[in-house]
C-alpha cells in the first residue's frame, strides 16, 4: 500500500510541471484583438474550399462536356457497366487536364505561387487565380445563357446588369457556363447516339420480319454496334473531336 501511495505521489510531481506549461487561452486570443480569431475563420474557410475543390473544378472546366458525351456513348452502345464509371471519369479528367493546362499554368504562376511566397495577399491571389478561369468560361459560354443569369441576378438578387462581360460576377458566370456545357454535351451526345440508333432500328426490323418476337433486338445489335465503333476507330474520333471543340 505504501508503495502505491509513493508511486501516485511521484506521478503527481511529474504532472504538475507539465500542467504549468499549458498555454492560457487568453494568450492565444488576446482581448480586443481579432487577428487570431480572423486567422481561425480563414482556416475554416480554407478547409471548406478544399473540401469543395473537386466540385469547383468540375463546374469551371471542360469536364462537364466530356462526362456527358461519354455517358451518351455508353447508352448508345447499350452497355450499362462497360466501360466502368472509373474508366470514363479517369479519361475525362486527363482530357480536362490537357485542355485546361494553359489555364492551370497561368493560375499557378500569377496567383498560387506568389501567394505561397508571401508576395501577394489572399484577396489578390483570388483575383489572379480566378481570372484565367473567367477568361476560359467567357470564351465558351453562350451569350443567351449569360444574359439569362445576368437578368436573374439583376431582378432577384439586387445585382446590377453589366454590359461588359469581363465584369460579370462568378455567381452569374459559373451557372451560365455550366448550362452552356450541358447543352453542347447533349448536342455531341445526339450525334454519338444517332448511328447506334440506326443499327438498332435495322436489327429490330429484321428480327420482326423473321418472326423472332421473343428475342430482344439489343442482344443482336450489341455486337454489331461494338464492331461498328471499332471499325471507324470511334475512340480516336470521339476523343479528338471533344478536345478540338475547345480550340
Amino acid at each position: 500500500m505504501k508503495r502505491l501511495v509513493v508511486f501516485i505521489g511521484f506521478l503527481l510531481l511529474l504532472i504538475s510541471p507539465a500542467s504549468a506549461q499549458v498555454p492560457d487561452l487568453r494568450d492565444l486570443l488576446p482581448v480586443g484583438e481579432a487577428s487570431a480569431s480572423g486567422r481561425m475563420v480563414q482556416m475554416i474557410a480554407l478547409l471548406t474550399v478544399l473540401s469543395l475543390a473537386p466540385g469547383l473544378l468540375i463546374m469551371v472546366t471542360s469536364f462537364i462536356r466530356f462526362a456527358v458525351a461519354f455517358s451518351f456513348l455508353r447508352s448508345g452502345l447499350g452497355l450499362q457497366t462497360t466501360p466502368s464509371n472509373i474508366v470514363f471519369i479517369s479519361l475525362a479528367l486527363f482530357m480536362t487536364f490537357y485542355v485546361m493546362a494553359p489555364t492551370f499554368d497561368q493560375a499557378w504562376r500569377n496567383g498560387l505561387k506568389p501567394l505561397m511566397d508571401n508576395q501577394i495577399t489572399e484577396e489578390q491571389a483570388y483575383e489572379k487565380v480566378s481570372q484565367p478561369f473567367r477568361e476560359f468560361m467567357l470564351d465558351h459560354v453562350r451569350e443567351k445563357d449569360l444574359a439569362l443569369f445576368n437578368d436573374l441576378a439583376a431582378a432577384r438578387l439586387t445585382g446590377v446588369a453589366v454590359d461588359d462581360p469581363n465584369n460579370v460576377e462568378m455567381r452569374v458566370l459559373i451557372p451560365s457556363f455550366m448550362i452552356s456545357e450541358l447543352r453542347r454535351g447533349f448536342e455531341i451526345g445526339f450525334l454519338v447516339v444517332l448511328p447506334f440508333l440506326v443499327i438498332d432500328l435495322i436489327v429490330a426490323t429484321l428480327t420482326m420480319s423473321m418472326g423472332m418476337m421473343m428475342l430482344p433486338p439489343t442482344v443482336i445489335s450489341l455486337p454489331f454496334k461494338a464492331l461498328f465503333f471499332i471499325l471507324i476507330d470511334g475512340w480516336n474520333i470521339l476523343v479528338g473531336g471533344l478536345i478540338r471543340s475547345f480550340f
